[in-house]
């Protein structure tokens, strides 16, 4: 199962999609004309039903085999939301609209799911319905939930689901993946530390939040260092600091605090932002001053379901030629998380190629991924629902 051969003749067409895509990047769940656009492929390539408005801006595209008697079927998702960043790529086909960018390849996710369900409907050599989602607000809007809360598995009875990214750093026409936990759960955390603000001549009359502040970072150093198992993957990041003063001889009266917890095990999660808690509160209570802490719960844990995850890397490995890489998790995350929290399935990396990191300016998903990445969708449908 090689590289199939239409998605060489088809690459004209598909990298056009992408670069169209490229040049109109959305953000968040105002995906309305990209959205547009896979419908209207989809429509002309002849799918079975095209479904939009699925959790607000979604595209669910429906393709049956040329059989059905296995019952049985299988999801295929592809992000479609861009970037708040201004590109400075100087590609030809560049972003034409300010301060936006796709700078995670979700224009070239979106364009391989469309050239593989071209593929599927023109061949349709399987045996079951395959189910292409369009996902919307992958980037921070939780998009993944919504589709899931409007009905997504249950109303079209998606039985298994599949998901790629591609990675920058990893040779094009590669793939890795590994079982259990892919990528991390990220939730952001507000703290305020409430003290008593003054002159900087006579601090003994204050109650400096800025110090207390920076007991607080320090400590929380310690729940990855000291109070959780080595093994375990903690990263607690207190990302900015500011207070209600910007005066060089005045103690602030409140410091606040912005910062992430990622973790890759559920019962660690629950831990990290326990003793978070306790530091930050016991810290200030310590020092007379006052702590709230606000937690904004993200997305969980990317974990893969190893049945899935070998039967994904067993594809991508006759499509790319070589040995799919096991590799470690990574600590960003991923709301394809709520998809493989409710049914079984995998998430897989795609090679980029020695390109700039994500969400970056500069980054760009490399076109020659193009084929690799349709003839991965398009072979696990095969793989997955073997015609009769």
């Amino acid at each position: 199962m090689p590289v199939k051969n239409r998605f060489a003749e088809m690459l004209p067409e598909i990298t056009a999609w992408r670069h169209d895509f490229h040049q109109h990047p959305e953000l968040l769940y105002e995906v309305h004309r990209t959205a547009a656009r896979v419908a209207e492929l989809c429509r002309s390539f002849g799918c079975d039903e095209v479904v939009e408005g699925v959790g607000v801006s979604g595209v669910v595209v429906v393709i049956k085999g040329k059989s059905t008697c296995s019952g049985r079927t299988i999801g295929l998702r592809a992000d479609m939301d861009a970037l708040p960043i201004t590109e400075i790529t100087g590609a030809p086909y560049a972003s034409k609209v300010p301060g936006r960018m796709h700078a995670c390849g979700h224009d070239g996710h979106t364009a391989m799911l469309l050239g593989a369900a071209k593929y599927l409907a023109e061949t349709r050599n399987f045996d079951g319905t395959v189910v292409c989602i369009f996902q919307p607000a992958e980037e921070g809007g939780a998009g993944g939930r919504k589709m899931v809360e409007d009905g997504l598995l249950t109303r079209w009875k998606i039985d298994e689901v599949y998901g790629l990214h591609n990675v920058p750093g990893l040779p094009v026409g590669s793939f890795a993946i590994r079982p259990g936990a892919m990528m991390a759960a990220a939730d952001e955390f507000v703290v305020e530390i409430i003290g008593k603000g003054g002159h900087a001549a006579k601090p003994q009359n204050c109650i400096d939040p800025v110090v207390i502040s920076a007991h607080v970072i320090l400590a929380a150093q310690s729940i990855a260092s000291r109070s959780t198992d080595p093994l375990d993957h903690v990263v607690v990041s207190i990302c900015t600091i500011g207070s209600d003063s910007n005066a060089h001889n005045v103690i602030p009266g409140k410091v606040q605090m912005r910062g992430t917890v990622r973790t890759l095990d559920p019962q660690t999660r629950e831990f990290a932002l326990e003793k978070l808690r306790q530091l930050i509160e016991g810290t200030a209570r310590t020092h007379g001053a006052e702590a709230l802490l606000t937690v904004n719960r993200g997305y969980p844990v990317t974990i893969n379901h190893a049945a899935n995850a070998g039967f994904a890397g067993e594809v991508a490995r006759q499509v790319s030629g070589r040995e799919v890489e096991v590799n470690q998790p990574m600590m960003a995350a991923e709301d394809f998380s709520y998809m493989l929290n409710e049914r079984p399935g995998a998430y897989i990396f795609l090679g980029n190629g020695d390109t700039a990191m994500l969400h970056h300016a500069a980054y760009d998903f490399d076109d020659a991924a193009l084929p690799f990445g349709c003839s991965w969708y398009a072979g696990l449908a095969e793989a997955r629902l073997p015609a009769a």
